[in-house]
This record gives C-alpha cells, sequence and structure tokens, in this order.
C-alpha cells in the first residue's frame, strides 16, 4: 500500500531528473562542440556530435510543445544519422536548416510569464541562448551555407511552426482582440518590408545607394566592432520583451511572443558567415540585445501608460500583483 500512495510522486520525480539530464546533455553537447571548433577538429567528431545536438533539442521542443518526444527524436536520430554517414552536402544543409528551426523555436516556447523588467531581461537572454546553442550545432555540420538563403529560409519556417505551435497556447485567433490582430499584422508587415527592402537593395539597389549603406556598416564595424542586427532590434527582441510581460497579466501574450522567432531565428545562423570574427559575432550579438532591450522597454511602458499605469509605485504594484501561471519551463505547455 505504501508504495502505491508514493507511486505519482515516484514519477513526478523521475520526470524531474529525466529533465535536468536532458539538460545537462543539451549543455556538454553544445561545449563540447564548441571546443572542438576552437581547435579545429576531426569534421566527422563535430557532425556527430552536432547531430547530437540536433536530437536532444528536437526532443526538448516536442516536450514542450506537448508532442511524443519519441517520434521526433527518432526522426531527428535517422535523419541526423544519415546525414553523418553518407556526407551528402544537400542532405547535411537540410539536417542544419532543421536544427536552426527547431532551435528558435524552443528559445521562444522555452520563456516563462515575466512580471518585471528583471525577468523580461532575464527570458530574451535565455531565449538568446537556447538559439545560440542552435548556432553551434548548424556550425558543427560543416557544410557550406549562404548565410542569406539560410537566413530567409529558418525565419520564414521558424515564424509559421511557432505561430502553429503558439494557436492554442494564445486561446486561438479570437483570442488577439482588435489590438492583438493588429499588432500581428504591423508585426508581419515589418517583417515583410525589412526582408523584401534588404533583398531589393542587394539586387536592384543603384550603386550609389548600395555604396552609402555599405559606408555605414563599415564605419559601424571600424568604431563598434560589429552592426547590431536590424530584424533583431526593431522586431524580434522588442516583441519577445513585451510578449513575455504580457503573458504575465494575459494568455494573449502567446501571440506577441511568437513574434519573438525574429530574434531568435537570425541567431542560429550567426556562426556560418566566414566574413564574421569571434569578436564581431559576440559583438553583433551584445548591441542587438542591449538596443533590442531598450525598445522593448520604451513599448512596455508605452503600454503601461496607456493602461494608467503611471509612475513607479503604481508599476511596481501592478507588477506585484502580475502573476499568471504557466508550466516550469522544462515541462509541457499544456
Amino acid at each position: 500500500m505504501p508504495t502505491v500512495l508514493n507511486a505519482p510522486d515516484d514519477r513526478r520525480r523521475g520526470a524531474g531528473a529525466v529533465r535536468w539530464v536532458w539538460l545537462a546533455a543539451v549543455l556538454l553537447s553544445a561545449g563540447g562542440l564548441l571546443a572542438l571548433q576552437v581547435m579545429d577538429g576531426p569534421s566527422l567528431g563535430r557532425q556527430g556530435l552536432a547531430a547530437l545536438l540536433g536530437v536532444l533539442l528536437t526532443v526538448g521542443l516536442a516536450v514542450r510543445a506537448g508532442g511524443r518526444p519519441l517520434p521526433a527524436g527518432l526522426v531527428a536520430l535517422g535523419l541526423g544519422a544519415t546525414a553523418v554517414t553518407s556526407q551528402w552536402p544537400p542532405l547535411l544543409a537540410g539536417v542544419a536548416v532543421g536544427t536552426a528551426v527547431v532551435a528558435a523555436c524552443l528559445g521562444i516556447l522555452g520563456t516563462t510569464p515575466a512580471p518585471s523588467m528583471r525577468a523580461v531581461v532575464r527570458e530574451v537572454v535565455l531565449a538568446q541562448a537556447v538559439a545560440t546553442i542552435g548556432a553551434i550545432a548548424v556550425a558543427g555540420y560543416v557544410v557550406d551555407l549562404d548565410p542569406t538563403t539560410f537566413a530567409y529560409l529558418v525565419l520564414a519556417i521558424s515564424l509559421i511552426a511557432t505561430i502553429a505551435m503558439v494557436y492554442r497556447l494564445g486561446a486561438g485567433l479570437h483570442g488577439l482582440g482588435r489590438r492583438g490582430l493588429a499588432l500581428g499584422v504591423t508585426a508581419i508587415v515589418m517583417l515583410t518590408i525589412a526582408l523584401a527592402y534588404s533583398e531589393a537593395l542587394g539586387r536592384w539597389g543603384s550603386p550609389g545607394l548600395t555604396d552609402q549603406v555599405d559606408t555605414v556598416r563599415l564605419w559601424l564595424r571600424d568604431h563598434l566592432g560589429a552592426v547590431p542586427h536590424p530584424i533583431e532590434v526593431l522586431l524580434g527582441i522588442p516583441a519577445l520583451s513585451w510578449g513575455v510581460f504580457m503573458r504575465a497579466r494575459r494568455r494573449q501574450g502567446w501571440w506577441v511572443t511568437a513574434f519573438g522567432v525574429a530574434a531568435t531565428a537570425p541567431a542560429t545562423g550567426r556562426l556560418i558567415d566566414p566574413g564574421m570574427t569571434a569578436t564581431n559575432t559576440l559583438l553583433g550579438a551584445a548591441y542587438s540585445l542591449l538596443v533590442g532591450l531598450a525598445l522593448g522597454y520604451l513599448l512596455i511602458r508605452a503600454e503601461q501608460a496607456f493602461q494608467g499605469t503611471r509612475g513607479s509605485r503604481a508599476r511596481r504594484s501592478e507588477e506585484a500583483a502580475a502573476h499568471r501561471p504557466e508550466p516550469f519551463r522544462l515541462r509541457p505547455l499544456h
């Protein structure tokens, strides 16, 4: 009889232990892969660790999204093992893209509600850390990838996948409301314009305009050491900041959080550009994070002012009352 009574507690402890083992495996795999890359280790060893890391991230996303982790992990394992053993570049590239998408989505779904700005910063940093682990795995496949094509493809797939997974979490489309719908349309328009403008500038822009843009980039790189990523700064990080802040108050904040994939998706391709040094990459990520968080802070304070929460005392009282619960970040969301 005591064994029967304690069975649920034992299962919960066992599940908790499995989650922490998964987290330790992810960190150890990412650390080992990064060390191999720094030491320019054998390609086969790096690809094997990258495939393992892809499997772990896939299992984590399946669990967090409330799916079936075993079939998802087996599919990821089969694709990764086939790509590594065959050494077929298109398959390696495809697995790298898939790993990047999984990491970008997991970075978003792995967040929790943030009642205060300190918690917002924590969630944004953790989301970017997950995306960076994905970037380490992508670089570990040691396959030639066009950075621009890779960025567009990963962003498009990640955005569609994240919105599909957030559909239930955000109470469906009817839960958007007028403000949410306007915000979603605005975000999509901003993203479309930014991507279309970048592509048009590169292909059909006049030599004078292209030279001016290149001059500004070179000046920033020479004086600051790196250039912040515009999509992350203007859309991804502010949306993620505002989204996790809203989720502490209402469920519909998930719809805003979904557009934070515009921050995590570009982060997964940071290590594949041969023209970027480690210093450029780190500085660019830091600048994007700082400026994006500043814009997110302004958005949050503007919403609080719009709702009548003015003054530091009123904000502290509102933040103390914001406690909408969600499952712990290593547990299924539904």
